[in-house]
This record gives structure tokens, sequence and C-alpha cells, in this order.
């Protein structure tokens, strides 16, 4: 979307979403050109993507409250009726290493109680995944479930439900895109615990359930969102299929 065709204002929930994630990552890699590396790249990005979509919120839903990881936490936002949830980098560390592409903008919204409207930009890959014009999930194409995971830390018990299920572990950065990989057919499950936040999950939340993917606790239960504790820390997004043996796998096992 081009901000000098539209008017963002009259724009619905779901495409300012759109438009407001692409927004934020072409200044993201406007950055990734300015030549700097490591440390100075990463806040370089976290500054600039945080400072556009605060501006933008402010001047086209000047009246919904905002949760966003770069910014501090407003109180306000739980008596808020509509809350934008924002990641706006997602990744940051493979944001810095050029040419990786498993980074992501995120923006979510939640109103009345749940996630309503979503987005995320995987600006380096040229796409954005989100609510308004859902996913379509392609058949599965592997033989054998394949699990996403961090390629960093991918935690023990996830590999302990690989072996039970003869899962592939497939390691990646970002969890948004780590969840997009699930809607892309990537992989066929993200199962996660040990320490997330709202703003990690909530757009790619939203744009994974619009796609028809099974969300929930680690232990089945509701994700829930704009709660006064940020932290969300466990999720499984998956193919409907394997929601069970999933579930399953957790209550007798646990993530320790």
């Amino acid at each position: 979307m081009s901000e000098t065709t539209i008017d963002p204002a009259a724009l619905d929930d779901h495409a300012f979403a759109v438009w407001a994630a692409e927004q934020a990552g072409q200044v993201l890699l406007r950055v990734r050109t300015e030549g700097l590396e490591g440390k100075a790249l990463k806040d370089a990005g976290d500054a600039a993507a945080q400072e556009l979509l605060a501006s933008l919120l402010a001047t086209y839903r000047p009246d919904d409250a905002v949760l966003s990881e770069e910014a501090e936490d407003d109180a306000a936002r739980l008596g808020a009726q509509r809350v934008w949830i924002i990641d706006p980098l997602d990744g940051t560390r493979e944001f810095s290493e050029p040419p990786r592409d498993d980074w992501a903008v995120h923006v979510a919204l939640w109103a009345d109680g749940d996630l309503v409207a979503g987005a995320v930009a995987q600006p380096a890959l040229g796409e954005t995944f989100n609510t308004g014009v859902p996913s379509v999930v392609p058949p599965r194409t592997s033989q054998r479930p394949r699990i996403a995971v961090s390629r960093s830390r991918p935690p023990a018990f996830v590999e302990a439900l690989a072996a039970e299920l003869d899962a592939e572990l497939v390691p990646m950065g970002s969890a948004g895109v780590k969840v997009m990989s699930v809607v892309r057919d990537i992989a066929d499950a993200y199962v996660h615990a040990g320490g997330q936040y709202q703003w990690d999950n909530a757009a790619p939340v939203a744009v994974a359930r619009a796609a028809g993917l099974f969300c929930s606790r680690v232990d089945g239960s509701p994700l829930v969102y704009n709660e006064a504790d940020t932290s969300l820390p466990d999720l499984i997004v998956c193919r409907p299929e394997l929601a069970e043996q999933i579930i399953d796998f957790v209550k007798r096992h646990g993530t320790d």
C-alpha cells in the first residue's frame, strides 16, 4: 500500500494494520542500508520502527490505546475498548544480520476482549500476512511433522515432543516468522514455552486464527490479551490435526 495514494484514516482496521506494518517495514529496510552493524543496527531499527508506528497510531487512531515492546506501558489501556498491540521489530538479531529475512513487524488490534485484526509484515521477504485477506494454508507437503524452533535456544521439551511425533525441527528467527511458517507450510507447528510477551504473538496469532490454524496456550487454554501482566510465556500454533497430540504431550511431560 502506498502512503501517497490512500487515506489511512479511511482504512478499516485490517487494512490499517497492513499499511502501518508495511510503512514500518520500509523504514527498517532503509535503516539496514545505513552502514550500521551489530548493536547499533539493532537499536536504530527498534527506535525507527517504534517512532513511526507511534506517530501513525497517534495521527490516525488517536482515540485508541497502544501496548508496544518499545514504549512504557500505560495502564490506561486496561480500561480501553481498543488497544493496538505492536512489536515494531520482532527478530532484532536476525534484522542485524543482512540479508536474513526472518524478522518481522507486528501490528494487532484488540477490541472488547479479543484480537480483531492483525498484520505480520516480513519486509525482507516482501510479504505481509493479515486478517483482512486471510491466508489459505496450503495442503501439508511433508510426510513428517515439522516444528518451528528458535535457531539459538530450542527448548528441550520441544526436542522431546519432536521425538514422540517423529517430527523434524526447523530453526528460524522471530516469533512472528515462526508462526507465519505454519501459515506458509514451511512448518506444521510452533510450540513455545519459557518466555514471550503479548506483543510477541498478538499479531501472529490473529493472522494464524484467520487462516484456520489452532492457537492456544501450551495447556490448551485460551490466549488472552490486554492483560495487566504483559507476559504471555507460552503458546501453540499448529495445523488443527496436530493440536490434540501436542497438548496431550505437554500435559504428560510438562515444559521443564
